[in-house]
């Protein structure tokens, strides 16, 4: 993955933004980050715009769980990392860094809500902005045992929302923001969409594969329903006998895909490529006739408008996040059951004519999606927040 430059008016806008109030140096709370074996999209996205709000001469610091592998404190693309504490130990610790004052200097701060918060809205109380890409729901019950999954929905949904309905939340999509206003009671004009961007190293190249070839990439986890998924290629199979399926990912439900895998004797049509390079996982979505997801929830099909932005368009579960990454019938198709599914997928692998409107539109639809728009639009948020406390800083003539 590169990181985005920024271009010169990027950088003039966040600067401006930043010395008008008073935002020198801004800290992000996040369960993990980029360099973490676990890390998905939402790790891309806090990456991306903390990269370019340091070559906007912001100092960014990201306090994060540990690592396996990875040092306690590093600098990456001009911010800074600082990785301690477990899992679950990570959010009290946070929370007391921060009143501590061990990270430094803060004019404001980022917290990233993926499914645990960290309660800022209880201890800080300068200029901040909430990120929180999705409600989780049914999520809880997949990754973690019956009581703890129903006290984590009940800190999402019941003890937390009160203190943060009245705070700056940002959404990526008009669905995720259409559930935290009406599943979690959010103030509607409290929660803002700022869509993501996509890498430019995603692009067209390449020669199609021979054979019709589906790719789906994301963390082998239980929200994203890989099982289901090899389910469905077997049924498109039926129609289309030499269609192949690439998996791009490591997580910890391997051994139950694997067993997906051999149920429906699909070893010789299904790979499981795990961790691939930045060059090896371009050249598959450049080579991929379509890709894929069967995932349960998303607050953004990430990797599906890095396939667009290749030229590879969708056919993926109809859910929030994929509702919006995807235009349905400009850049992929979106259904709902497993039947719909496989005939969907069978129809674009199958009618060509189909196909290329979908490829024309994924790349169109790609197009329209930049970091450098996300990070000016986050900084924004923040900086509205700062003004709105009175912490705006006069220019200096």
């Amino acid at each position: 993955m590169q990181t985005p430059v920024a271009s010169d008016t990027t950088i003039k806008a966040i600067s401006d933004l930043a010395e008008a109030a008073g935002l020198r140096h801004v800290h992000m709370l996040g369960w993990r980050d980029l360099d973490d074996e676990e890390a998905g999209g939402s790790e891309v996205h806090a990456h991306n715009i903390a990269s370019i709000w340091a070559q906007s001469g912001v100092q960014v610091t990201m306090r994060t769980s540990a690592a396996v592998g990875q040092p306690s404190s590093t600098v990456r693309d001009g911010y800074t990392v600082s990785r301690k504490a477990g899992r679950y130990g990570v959010f009290p610790r946070s929370a007391l860094a921060e009143i501590t004052g061990r990270l430094g200097p803060c004019d404001g701060l980022i917290e990233i809500w993926n499914g645990m918060p960290f309660g800022s809205p209880i201890w800080w109380r300068g200029p901040r902005a909430i990120w929180l890409h999705h409600v989780h729901g049914p999520m809880w019950g997949m990754t973690l045992p019956g009581p703890v999954a129903k006290v984590g929905v009940a800190i999402e949904e019941k003890i937390a929302p009160p203190f943060y309905r009245h705070q700056p939340i940002v959404t990526l999509s008009p669905s995720s923001k259409k559930e935290l206003v009406e599943d979690l009671g959010f103030d509607a004009d409290k929660v803002t969409v700022i869509t993501p961007g996509v890498d430019p190293f995603f692009t067209p190249g390449e020669t199609r594969s021979a054979t019709p070839l589906a790719v789906a990439v994301g963390r082998l986890a239980p929200v994203k329903d890989f099982p289901r998924l090899i389910r469905i290629m077997a049924g498109v199979r039926r129609n289309v006998p030499d269609v192949e399926l690439v998996i791009v990912g490591e997580g910890f439900e391997r051994d139950l895909i694997v067993e997906s895998i051999a149920q429906h004797q699909a070893q010789d049509w299904v790979q499981l490529a795990g961790r691939v390079t930045d060059e090896e996982l371009r050249s598959l979505y450049r080579k991929a006739w379509v890709a894929t997801s069967a995932s349960i929830r998303e607050g953004w099909g990430m990797t599906l408008t890095e396939a667009a932005a290749c030229g590879t368009p969708t056919v993926a579960t109809d859910i929030s996040g994929h509702a919006d990454a995807v235009e349905v019938g400009r850049s992929g198709l979106l259904a709902s059951s497993d039947v719909e599914l496989i005939g969907t997928m069978t129809q674009v692998l199958t009618d060509s004519p189909l196909r290329a409107k979908l490829q024309q539109g994924a790349l169109d639809r790609a197009a329209e999606l930049t970091w450098e728009h996300a990070a000016i639009a986050n900084f924004e948020v923040l900086a509205q927040d700062a003004r709105s406390r009175g912490r705006v800083r006069r220019r200096k003539p």
